[in-house]
């Protein structure tokens, strides 16, 4: 395992949203946010209807794992780290993406829209509440009051970048704990929603092949943390969704896991290693923030601020005439939606395969 050099990796152009000293920064940086938390997130996200409809009619997350996983990682990570301009550049080119992802609901009445605000609000508050759950769980611990309010507000900033409102976000723990219990009677573990669930929880499908020798140590690696993330579901969501594991299990990993990312953020090249094994194009995002690289421009930014300089349009109202011709297809000329999102995102996001 190759530790990146320093001078491997470009400077981005400036501090982006948050920069240093940020608590943004410190939480999305520690080793718990790419493993458990990330797996966290995308595991809860899978029992909101319209979200998991979207997932099962594209077919990605059983298709093609292990880039899957790479790309959308490697989008929440430049939100937090990247330069303003090629951040805003992937939150147009994600509108794009996700106007493929429309279609009518399989069980029940009406339809799913990846773009929709209220599912794009889902996605951004289970991400940041999964990322910071693990960083809780199995990190340094709690953080102190403002730097939680920090956080939340923080969040608010990255949902900016979503089709929803930042004006939807809750601001406390409080309020996110409230926005869970409006979502509970909502959320349904459907057969589609238990399969994904389920394959999300296998975590040797996002690691890399590796030698036969090296097999068990992978196996053993992809055991735990799926362990680790299930003991961070509450127990109603574990049954709702079939999902089943000792209550012995969910204390005896705590430990482990504490003491296996303190050991990985001991060094940053060490860390940076680790991440390219399941997100190889992730690591040129958190290299700079991880090494010291300082940006060409000193400066963060506000995505207002970013949008009037870079010439975006705010996600919600970006390629509305496209999103249109993709709800014709669908819904009234009954084909399928265009690849074209699709394809073009594979310059900012990486390969699809």
């Amino acid at each position: 395992m190759a530790k990146p050099k320093r001078e491997t990796f470009e400077p981005h152009e400036d501090y982006g949203f948050f920069g240093p000293g940020s608590v943004v920064w410190k939480v999305w940086s520690y080793p718990t946010a790419p493993t458990v938390g990330f797996q966290r997130a995308v595991v809860v996200e899978e029992l909101d209807p319209p979200l998991v409809a979207a997932v099962h009619a594209t077919q990605g997350i059983y298709r093609r794992a292990r880039t899957r996983y790479d790309r959308t990682l490697k989008y929440f990570a430049m939100v937090a780290f990247a330069g303003t301009r090629q951040v805003c550049k992937a939150a147009d080119i994600l509108v794009k993406v996700h106007s493929k992802a429309i279609g009518r609901l399989p069980y029940g009445e009406g339809t799913y829209d990846a773009n929709d605000p209220d599912s794009q609000l889902w996605i951004q508050l289970t991400g940041w509440h999964s990322i910071l759950y693990a960083y809780e769980k199995y990190g340094p611990g709690k953080l102190t009051a403002e730097e939680e309010k920090e956080y939340w507000e923080a969040c608010a900033v990255a949902a900016e970048l979503q089709t929803c409102s930042p004006d939807t976000v809750p601001r406390s723990r409080e309020g996110v704990r409230a926005y869970f219990e409006q979502m509970r009677p909502k959320l349904s573990a459907s057969p589609i929603a238990r399969q994904a669930m389920h394959h999300l929880l296998r975590t040797e499908l996002v690691l890399p092949p590796v030698p036969r020798w090296a097999r068990p140590a992978s196996l053993v690696v992809a055991r735990a943390q799926r362990i680790a993330t299930i003991a961070t579901l509450p127990r109603w969501m574990r049954e709702l969704a079939g999902i089943r594991q000792s209550r012995a299990l969910d204390a005896l990993i705590v430990p482990v896991m504490k003491a296996s990312f303190a050991l990985a953020h001991l060094h940053p090249r060490i860390e940076l290693a680790l991440l390219g094994l399941i997100s190889p194009s992730t690591v040129p995002v958190v290299a700079p923030v991880k090494l010291g690289i300082p940006p060409v421009n000193a400066e963060v930014l506000t995505p207002a601020q970013a949008r009037e300089r870079h010439g975006y349009a705010k996600p919600a109202d970006a390629h509305l005439e496209f999103r249109a011709r993709q709800a014709t297809r669908v819904f009234g000329e009954g084909q399928q939606p265009s690849d074209q999102g699709l394809i073009e995102s594979q310059e900012v996001l990486g390969p699809l395969t």
